[in-house]
């Protein structure tokens, strides 16, 4: 009895020094400031219906990085090009990956798009997919005769259109969606683009939301604001529509070189040696959706913004007709060749993308291990967010030559 007690005396006090110990040396961190989060909500009552705001504001009090509660998850913000940097470019590698969601399982064929896919041998190899043969200089030029041929009959949709009220957005999307369709299937669309537009304009909705089923899981199934009902339907078009566009490709494949990006990826798919490489019917799919979606509403929106923004300012419609003439002058259409040599074009363009961007909260991203950003500690399995909003009032681009 002596030994048994000496034995349990002596456990406890082992026990005993080592928690001190370990209490005493344990790191103390140093996490970004942020509001004090609420059991199981977190911050999301300090949210509202349109988030970048909620965020924006948060921010303008908390700086230019800040560490929130969403839900079950630390979010960290980063709000300020210096941030961006941090997060996308210094440490790239570590942020690189992104966190699991219901619209990347419902929207995006089980995270197999390049949007929601996590960081991996797949990632990577999809990513160099679109880098050298997707996107690469020979392909684009390669689809220039496409991109004049819509631009001419849009440009002769307005012009019979002179004398009477148009709806400009509903022009420069179809002069997009067909652009986009003959480089990424080969043909246009015309009797299904209404319903094509829709589903693209839902599946870029949808996966802009803040669903809060993926932030607090355990209430997901729940599907509190109906968006996981609006995935799987939505789930349902695209792979119907897809479907259509991947039989059709498969039944006339030749041995020839690809005329447009499906093709591509069908070729990729058969002719790759390595297993693990090699493409699935559902990743072909989800890498496909990504060109459609990326490539038509985000066009057509700054289009919209810079006619607007230059058409209230008579000084700077002067001075870019101006430059047209200049360099294009009135006998010929404007090409591509000739965007390098306009810069108060180019101006106006980055100066609409300013002041209205496309994405106000890029998508989150997640830390894949501990790290430090500007002296705080960001820890593993921490959400990033990088938001923009910067001021929105106009630049002074009137003599603007860079």
């Amino acid at each position: 009895m002596e030994l048994l007690s000496w034995l349990l005396s002596g456990a406890a006090l082992v026990t005993l020094v080592l928690f001190f110990k370990g209490f005493r040396f344990r790191p103390r961190l140093n996490r970004p400031p942020g509001p004090k989060p609420w059991p199981i909500i977190g911050n999301l009552n300090l949210i509202s219906s349109l988030p970048h705001l909620s965020i924006h504001d948060l921010s303008q009090k908390y700086g230019p990085i800040m560490q929130l509660q969403f839900g079950s998850f630390p979010v960290v913000v980063g709000s300020s090009v210096e941030m961006a940097e941090q997060f996308l470019k210094d440490h790239d590698l570590n942020f690189s990956s992104r966190p699991k969601s219901s619209a990347g399982k419902y929207t995006a064929y089980d995270h197999n798009d390049m949007l929601w896919s996590p960081y991996g041998v797949y990632w990577r190899y999809a990513r160099k997919i679109f880098f050298l043969e997707l996107f690469s200089m020979k392909r684009l030029d390669s689809y220039e005769y496409i991109r004049a041929e819509e631009l001419r009959l849009f440009l002769n949709d307005l012009y019979t259109s002179c004398g009477n009220p148009i709806t400009l957005r509903h022009h420069i999307s179809s002069l997009t969606l067909n652009n986009i369709t003959r480089m990424i299937l080969g043909k246009k669309y015309l009797g299904e683009s209404d319903e094509l537009k829709k589903i693209l304009e839902e599946w870029l909705l949808l996966n802009g939301v803040l669903n809060i089923g993926d932030l607090i899981p355990w209430i997901n199934f729940l599907d509190l604001q109906g968006y996981v009902k609006r995935m799987k339907a939505l789930r349902n078009k695209i792979d119907h529509f897809l479907e259509h566009a991947l039989e059709e490709h498969i039944a006339k494949r030749q041995d020839h070189l690809p005329k447009d990006m499906l093709e591509v990826l069908l070729q990729l798919s058969a002719d790759n040696p390595k297993p693990e490489l090699k493409l699935s019917r559902n990743q072909v799919k989800a890498l496909t959706l990504d060109l459609l979606a990326g490539g038509t509403d985000a066009t057509a929106i700054t289009i919209e913004w810079a006619m607007s923004e230059v058409l209230k300012q008579p000084q700077i419609y002067k001075q870019v007709t101006a430059e047209l003439d200049r360099v294009i002058g009135r006998n010929r259409w404007v090409e591509e060749k000739d965007i390098p040599n306009l810069p108060y074009l180019k101006c106006i363009v980055k100066e609409t993308m300013r002041m209205h961007p496309l994405a106000p909260m890029l998508a989150p991203h997640f830390a894949r291990k501990n790290c430090k950003i500007q002296g705080y500690d960001i820890l593993q399995g921490t959400r990033v967010l990088i938001k923009y909003m910067e001021h929105r009032e106009r630049s002074d681009i009137v003599g603007c030559t860079k």
